[in-house]
């Protein structure tokens, strides 16, 4: 882990400390309220894996490419492509390869950080490092995504955007189509978002390598898990969980909305959104699905959950998603051994 990394973990530990004493205490509690939107302010430098682009001093700055409002798109690339990053992440640590790799193939890119919380607000205790965003209610997130989706239309007079959503990002696109007025199932040439890609995404809900199955053992038990988990991870840490009453709404009337073409990206290494074949999508009526697990022809990428969106593989896949003549990737990944655990 280097030391700058080190560093901002620490620059958050007598705050973490504090939160969490003052939940296990019920000096404060976590009252779920959702959180909040921000721009970006100023731009940050292209980066190469996860760890490097999350240890940068500068978190609320855009990924290089993103955020340029005078953008247009073109007649090759029509639409924008709208960037939603993870939880315990932020728009630049998530988007900081793929963005220029978007900006370079000619596509307008906008990015913004989601979901900033609070303990006291349903955070959990995480939320008080800085950078750490996407620790709202996933509902919430969703609706700030509309939001912003709506900005990107209007300054780009496009009709429709593209969406790529790493980990949770990936259900705050879906909950957005589905609940907040991103498709229009009756007409989908209405469909505010044509294409979507994700990479890891939470589309089940994740075991977290067991503990979330155990927790969903627990709920059905009858023992009321929520106030731990949202002590610990957040509100949106809870709702990713396998089995959760917010999973199990957003899949009730299946995993897609008509009109629209989806890429679900997995990687056999993924640690956090478990089992990994979890992410993947079934074509609904009018819906199209591509799943794709990136080391299916080529055995040594090793890219794992937090360093997927700066696999050169997936990269390649997301471009040819968005119709990008492009040559597939195979290049050697490694795995982020000593730093995965965002979502």
């Amino acid at each position: 882990m280097t030391t700058r990394l080190v560093s901002r973990l620490a620059a958050g530990a007598v705050s973490l400390a504090a939160a969490a004493m003052l939940a296990v205490t019920g000096t404060g509690s976590a009252s779920a309220t959702g959180g909040y939107a921000t721009d970006t302010v100023g731009v940050g430098p292209e980066q190469t894996g996860f760890q490097q682009a999350f240890a940068y001093p500068f978190h609320d700055q855009a990924p290089a490419g993103a955020n340029d409002w005078s953008c247009r798109p073109s007649a090759a690339h029509p639409r924008p492509v709208v960037l939603v990053h993870g939880t315990w992440e932020g728009a630049y640590s998530t988007w900081a390869r793929l963005s220029p790799a978007l900006k370079k193939a000619g596509f307008c890119v906008f990015a913004q950080n989601y979901g900033r919380s609070d303990p006291l607000s349903g955070g959990g205790v995480l939320s008080v490092v800085p950078g750490l965003y996407g620790t709202g209610r996933v509902e919430d997130s969703a609706k700030q995504l509309g939001v912003f989706v709506d900005r990107v239309l209007a300054a780009t007079g496009a009709t429709q955007v593209d969406a790529v959503g790493h980990s949770q990002g990936g259900v705050v696109i879906r909950q957005y189509m589905r609940f907040g007025g991103g498709s229009h199932p009756a007409d989908p040439a209405k469909n505010k978002i044509a294409h979507v890609v994700t990479f890891g995404a939470t589309n089940h809900g994740t075991t977290v390598d067991g503990i979330g199955a155990l927790a969903a053992t627990l709920r059905d038990a009858g023992v009321d898990i929520g106030p731990v988990t949202d002590i610990l991870a957040g509100v949106s840490g809870e709702e990713q969980l396998v089995g959760s009453p917010f999973i199990r709404r957003l899949n009730a009337g299946g995993d897609t909305d008509p009109g629209v073409d989806y890429t679900a990206i997995a990687t056999r290494f993924d640690q956090l959104s478990t089992p990994y074949t979890a992410t993947f999508l079934t074509a609904g009526p009018g819906a199209t699905v591509h799943n794709v697990t990136v080391q299916d022809g080529c055995p040594f990428d090793f890219s794992d959950h937090s360093d997927l969106p700066f696999d050169p593989r997936a990269i390649s896949i997301t471009l040819r998603a968005l119709g990008v003549k492009t040559p597939l990737v195979c290049a050697f990944h490694p795995w982020n051994q000593d730093f995965g655990s965002t979502g």
